[in-house]
This record gives C-alpha cells, structure tokens and sequence, in this order.
C-alpha cells in the first residue's frame, strides 16, 4: 500500500501532537462534533442568550467558557463516567435529572477534555481567589445571600449534605471549578449566563465579600 506524502506529514503532525502526552484538542474538536455534543452544548462564545425563550431552548450549559470553568483532571474523569450535577434536569423546576449523560471511552475523553480546556474566558483571571475555609464567606453563603436555597452543599452535622436543589450541586466544588471562575461569575454573571434564574449580587455584595464566598465555595469537598 502506498502513502501520500500528505498522509505521511498528517501522520507526522499527530504524532508530534501527541509526543508528550497530551491528545490534540483538533482531534477533540472532532469527537465532540462527531458524537453530536453541539445538540445541547455550544462552545463558541460569547453568550448567546437574549431573552428567556433563548434560555429555555437550551438543552444542555454552554461550554464556551469550559477551560475557564472546569478543572482539567475533574472535567476528564467526569467524560468517562459522568454523575448528574444538577438534581433537576436543566431548565426544569419539576423534571428530576435522569443521569443519561453519555459516557465517552478513555480516549475520546482525554481529547475532548483538551479541546473544552483552550475555551477560556478573559473575564477569568487567574490567581486571585485560593480555597479556604472561610466564616465570612459562610456567613454570606448562608445568611446574606443566601446561596443554600438552592445549591445543595456539605454539611458538617449529621447530614451530609444540606441546601436546596433547584441550583448546581456545589458538593465537590474543589475539584470540580476553578476558583477564580466562581469569582468572576458572581461579579460579572453578565459576561456568561445575560439571562439566568439565579440572583445578580452585583451591587448589593461588596467585591471583598464575593471574594471570601468564592474562596468559601472552591474549598467545598
């Protein structure tokens, strides 16, 4: 069998891309296309969303911020066997989350994860929020906002998670998001969600207190 020389340079490329580990974010591009991601998730940005309706035809997040959003190691185990993050389904107040997000190979995983982390935000700014332990982040999260109406969250008593359900769990938010993204989410909302249910603090909270809520949220095991 003969190779095209532009065979033998494509081959070339792609093991280049893949020298030091890593899968090729093109490959994952492909994958994602391929598998029909794009019917519940779009990834080119910014948002889209102008009215409610535009919301509401949405079947799945937008993942155009995704490498701005997720934590890398998190976002490819969840690929392979993804659990159900939110306890409704999306854009449902009544409708229960059936967890029948399609589960990828480990391959098909790795790429995809490569492709979704090269979509960033610049709203995102790296290095100004580090996880802790807070109490005046809890008091805000709690009290102020107060945020546990609708995100479920660890508890310390004998539940083990409390809060409500309407929301994204925030059970394991040290893995799964970037602290910074939470940050930039509460003072910008714009930037991503334009039209969403949850509250615009904006105005009402202090930076200084979004950014004790972001560091109490991102050290959520």
């Amino acid at each position: 069998m003969r190779l095209t020389l532009s065979i033998i340079l494509g081959m070339a490329i792609s093991v280049m891309a893949t020298a030091d580990g890593r899968a090729d974010p093109a490959a994952g591009k492909k994958v994602f296309d391929d598998k029909k991601c794009t019917e519940c998730h779009y990834t080119d940005g910014p948002a889209k969303e102008k009215t409610i309706a535009d919301q509401l035809a949405k079947k799945g997040p937008e993942l155009w911020y995704a490498g701005s959003k997720f934590q890398k190691k998190w976002l490819g185990k969840w690929l392979k066997d993804p659990k159900p993050i939110r306890a409704m389904a999306y854009n449902s107040m009544t409708e229960k989350n059936k967890g029948d997000h399609p589960k990828m190979s480990g391959g098909d995983a790795k790429a995809v994860t490569e492709f979704l982390m090269t979509l960033t935000s610049d709203a995102v700014k790296a290095g100004v929020i580090k996880p802790k332990k807070s109490a005046k982040g809890r008091l805000v999260f709690t009290k102020k906002m107060p945020c546990s109406g609708c995100h479920l969250f660890p508890a310390k008593k004998r539940a083990k998670f409390k809060g409500g359900l309407s929301g994204p769990s925030l059970v394991g938010a040290r893995k799964r998001l970037n602290p910074d993204w939470i940050f930039a989410y509460l003072m910008t909302p714009e930037v991503f969600k334009p039209v969403k249910s949850m509250p615009v603090f904006v105005g009402f909270l202090k930076e200084k207190e979004m950014k004790n809520v972001a560091a109490y949220v991102a050290n959520f095991k």
